[in-house]
């Protein structure tokens, strides 16, 4: 967790002076949900994007119980 909220300061919180918390939500929602989970690739599963992993878990799960 710590990596993940170091790198999330560095990619996204530097570069933004927030007027209300709403927005602050708003970014931090956005680099998680969109940039972090769905874009971003990550050395720990082999350089791929997280949504692609769980998609092919799924998938496979799926190929099982056919």
């Amino acid at each position: 967790m710590e990596s993940f909220f170091g790198t999330h300061k560095t990619e996204r919180l530097h570069h933004y002076c927030f007027a209300t918390r709403e927005q602050a939500e708003q970014v931090v929602f956005e680099y998680i949900e969109v940039f972090h989970n769905r874009i971003r690739r990550h050395s720990k599963i082999g350089n791929q994007i997280p949504a692609d992993l769980v998609n092919q878990f799924y998938a496979s799960r799926k190929q099982s119980a056919a």
